[in-house]
């Protein structure tokens, strides 16, 4: 419900959701790339996420809107998530789009922004101390070159 209540751009929602829960997928999912996708071998859900070129031009940003959604509903529930980016990336023998795509018979016009891994978390983070935030990259009314380099 989450990620189809999401916000597009004119709401021409060119988003697609491949819901994944079989571990021999997942798996496999796990050599999407070259690094940054091993953790998904043990996570109980993925979901992939595919953008409708030919729906929008915008269709990154609007992927992206709704997969920090899914993220946060996830969260919402107790449960931890981690992005993979697909998009731009290569695992040994292909784009990890390509890669993709052969896996789940994805169309040529839908395009693989990411895969979403959703579990219980292996371990609890502690949040960035508030002292720790980078306050000076937030600007008041214009943009202050100074201000960003004064920190």
């Amino acid at each position: 419900e989450a990620v189809l209540r999401s916000p597009s751009s004119r709401n021409f929602n060119p988003w697609r959701f491949v819901f994944v829960d079989n571990k021999n997928l997942i798996e496999k999912f796990s050599k999407a790339k070259q690094h940054g996708s091993a953790f998904l071998k043990g996570a109980p859900l993925a979901v992939v996420v595919l953008g409708d070129s030919t729906k929008s031009d915008v269709w990154i940003e609007d992927c992206s809107i709704a997969s920090i959604l899914l993220q946060l509903t996830a969260q919402s529930l107790g449960l931890g998530s981690c992005w993979v980016q697909i998009r731009l990336r290569d695992n040994e023998n292909m784009t990890s789009e390509e890669y993709m795509r052969k896996l789940l018979n994805i169309p040529e016009h839908l395009k693989v922004e990411s895969i979403i891994g959703i579990g219980y978390p292996a371990e609890q983070r502690s949040g960035v101390s508030m002292d720790e935030l980078q306050f000076s990259k937030i600007h008041l009314n214009k943009f202050e070159a100074n201000h960003e380099n004064s920190s």
